[in-house]
């Protein structure tokens, strides 16, 4: 299933720990405000002053993460019609603090998990036009996924799993019928087209009830486009799939049955992180337990 492992704790990550590296690397922007912001999966987020924000690894896949994204999100962000946040400084690591970090620019808005979308169409053509945008060719260096755009079967135990160990999370009996129909569905044979890997609730923001920004590329990688076609169901409210397919355009009833199976597959992981939030686990979030259990109404609603 599409999760990621628990963060660590962040022991030790403090205003200033991170006055100090900017200090040391970028004391241009030693003086803007500082303050904590977020604390995501794998970093945690630091506003710096209006316009950025500073984003400092918790877990020992970040790195790897970080500069990923430095390498690639700089060229992709032009040609994007919502903002992302696009590396502009890399932090090296020092006796300080032993990894990277970056500085990105700060994308406004409320994460979708927490105000959910009420416009709907808008929302399906906004999303529709960055999908497309981003769905370019990718070239034969693009970083590649063992877990992201990659055929559905590779997920089939850990999807049979989550539904039989999370039948108590409300998942609706057709949520078999649709992943199966997915592993049936053929496999995405063109070359790979640039994905962004993630894309779930809490990765975009929302502004005035539609979709504003989109965050955390941390997953971006090359492979089957249906992965983030996914995002029809976890991202948008009911009934909104169809416009937003006929925006997007150029997809074939396989893609679309593979999206599918994907939206299938992510909302169990968020449901699994969800269940952790009710029990006050670490590593738990209530609201994606709720995002997750909306996606499956959707994606299996006739």
């Amino acid at each position: 299933m599409s999760t990621r492992p628990d963060a660590e704790d962040g022991t030790g990550i403090d205003e200033n720990l991170v006055r100090s590296l900017l200090k040391d690397q970028y004391p241009h922007l030693s003086e803007l405000d500082v303050h904590s912001a977020v604390r995501g999966w794998d970093n945690e987020m630091w506003r710096l002053g209006a316009e950025s924000a500073v984003r400092i690894p918790r877990t020992d896949r970040a790195p790897e993460l970080l500069r990923k994204e430095h390498r690639w999100l700089p060229a992709l962000a032009p040609g994007l019609p919502l903002p992302v946040p696009t590396p502009l400084h890399l932090g090296e690591p020092t006796d300080r603090f032993p990894k990277p970090w970056t500085v990105a620019k700060w994308v406004p808005g409320e994460p979708a998990d927490r105000t959910p979308i009420s416009r709907p169409e808008d929302a399906a053509d906004t999303l529709a036009a960055f999908l497309r945008a981003l769905h370019a060719p990718a070239p034969a260096d693009a970083p590649a996924s063992a877990t992201r755009g990659v055929p559905l079967g590779l997920h089939a135990a850990a999807v049979d799993a989550g539904l039989r160990d999370l039948a108590a999370e409300g998942i609706p009996p057709e949520a078999r019928d649709v992943w199966h129909a997915a592993l049936a569905a053929p496999r995405w044979e063109a070359p790979p087209r640039w994905l962004h890997g993630d894309l779930h609730p809490a990765n975009v923001v929302v502004t005035d009830g539609t979709l504003s920004g989109v965050l955390d590329f941390g997953e971006l990688c090359a492979g089957d486009p249906a992965t983030d076609l996914a995002a029809a169901w976890l991202l948008l409210p009911e009934g909104a799939a169809d416009r937003f397919f006929a925006a997007y355009g150029r997809v074939d009833e396989a893609t679309v049955l593979r999206a599918r199976g994907w939206a299938v597959c992510t909302s169990l992981g968020l449901l699994s992180v969800g269940r952790k939030g009710d029990q006050g686990l670490p590593g738990g979030k209530v609201t994606w337990g709720r995002a997750g259990r909306a996606a499956l109404r959707r994606v299996t609603a006739r």
